[in-house]
């Protein structure tokens, strides 16, 4: 038997055999936190499901020929839930573990209770709760009008009382909220910290791998937006998915970061309201329904948000300033980018706005970091300095250039498809992308290919 001293960063997990004020790897200061290891040897000839073993073990399996092996056994559930499928790539598959990230609030164990519901009509399901109360979890139930008659709810947070739930109930399906309150009893540090988060997620996958169950695993997220606790946490998994949205938005944006199974060009849209979470089929003409016409400083854009394109509406409010140096507030959209297509409309089409203050906003709580994005954000602009109205049937994109030129986006035929579909009735896009539009769609929508910025701003705001 040994115990060792180590300093872990609780922000990146690196280890190092003496405490610094700085952590070496990442950076980050005050965050190496003072850990006892037990050095002990230990047997390795089988892998336990956790420490103490019980019956779950599994002997070495020994190297076989990639041809011998049978995949056409994978079994997916059906989640009973579109957008969540379409994230997953399909539903869940027998054995995966899956980790959901998110900020406080935004959706994730309602989406979890949401989902028990719907499997409970043919599967066994237990949910493991450490933050919630059994009556806490059966009168949000009750709020939701979800039948969870075949669901069983515990609340546990010791790693090693779970497994033996697992093991006695034998569930078809397991959903743990959240891995940040998990704990080993063997391990001294406290619950949340890096190496219990490490440790019991490792356990949890063995135990899904073992039994064939699929896993669901609430995982909370720092200031920065990352999951809480090590990055190796992401490693383990098979699958991370992120709940994306302002939690004061009804919107919320569920992206793939990972998934071994599946595309992570997928995501799936949800909107909340009293009873849950409500799928949005049709994200653009959600989007889109409250916009009003004749209104400068508007434009509608076109993104490209996994596999399929969005339309939303970018809104730039442009006002005289009142103080020395002009303010510049950005939401949903990268600030830097905007302090750059403010410089190119400058330079290179002859707007000022150095003695006016710049606020631009993205509606419905969606963060776009797409180029394609560039073009309505320099029309919604000059249409709010000029104070003159964007036409409510045009769309626009395309990635402005420092030199002002228009460059081609990927998927453009996709984008026009779609603004046909929608009713608009004019598309400003890149003369690069002319090419690969389809040619029935120029008889059914005003296709207008640019290739400078001023062009594009003459056709979009003419005076």
């Amino acid at each position: 038997m040994g115990i060792k001293t180590v300093y872990v960063c609780s922000n990146c997990g690196y280890e190092a055999i003496k405490w610094s004020g700085k952590c070496p790897e990442c950076g980050s200061w005050n965050s190496m936190e003072e850990i006892e290891r037990d050095i002990s040897p230990v047997k390795t000839k089988t892998k336990t499901v956790y420490s103490k073993g019980k019956e779950w073990t599994t002997s070495e399996d020994g190297a076989v020929q990639v041809s011998e092996i049978n995949s056409s056994d994978e079994m997916r559930y059906d989640t009973g839930i579109e957008e969540l499928n379409r994230a997953l790539g399909g539903g869940l598959v027998k054995g995966s573990v899956t980790l959901l990230g998110g900020d406080p609030g935004i959706g994730k164990s309602t989406l979890l209770l949401q989902m028990c519901g719907h499997l409970s009509s043919a599967m066994k399901i237990l949910y493991i709760s450490g933050e919630e109360s059994k009556r806490q979890i059966k009168m949000r139930a009750d709020r939701m009008d979800i039948n969870c008659g075949n669901v069983y709810v515990a609340t546990q947070t010791d790693i090693e009382k779970v497994c033996d739930l697992i093991g006695n109930i034998k569930p078809d399906t397991v959903m743990i909220d959240s891995i940040q309150t998990m704990y080993n009893s063997e391990i001294s540090s406290a619950p949340g910290s890096i190496t219990q988060v490490r440790e019991c997620t490792q356990i949890l996958t063995r135990l899904a791998k073992t039994m064939q169950i699929p896993m669901m695993i609430v995982g909370h997220v720092n200031k920065d937006g990352a999951i809480a606790g090590p990055k190796v946490m992401e490693h383990i998994v098979d699958t991370v998915l992120y709940f994306e949205g302002d939690r004061n938005l009804s919107y919320r944006i569920l992206r793939a970061e990972k998934n071994r199974f599946g595309s992570t060009n997928e995501i799936g849209m949800f909107e909340m309201y009293d009873k849950g979470l409500r799928e949005v089929s049709n994200p653009s003409s959600a989007l889109l329904s409250e916009r009003l016409e004749n209104v400068s400083g508007s434009c509608v854009c076109s993104v490209i948000e996994g596999a399929r394109p969005i339309f939303t509406e970018i809104q730039a409010l442009v006002a005289k300033s009142g103080f020395t140096a002009p303010r510049r507030t950005v939401a949903g959209f990268d600030y830097n980018r905007a302090a750059l297509l403010i410089a190119a409309i400058e330079k290179r089409a002859g707007y000022y706005f150095g003695s006016a203050d710049v606020y631009i906003n993205v509606v419905g709580g969606l963060r776009l970091d797409e180029p394609g994005v560039d073009l309505a954000v320099a029309i919604a602009l000059v249409s709010g300095l000029v104070d003159t109205p964007v036409d409510a049937g045009t769309v626009a994109f395309g990635e402005i250039g420092l030199s002002g030129e228009i460059r081609a986006v990927s998927r453009a035929s996709e984008r026009v498809a779609e603004a046909v579909k929608l009713g608009f009735g004019k598309c400003i896009v890149p003369y690069g992308c002319l090419s690969y539009i389809q040619p029935e769609l120029k008889d059914k929508i005003d296709i207008c290919g640019v290739r400078t910025l001023s062009s594009a701003l003459d056709i979009a705001c003419q005076r």
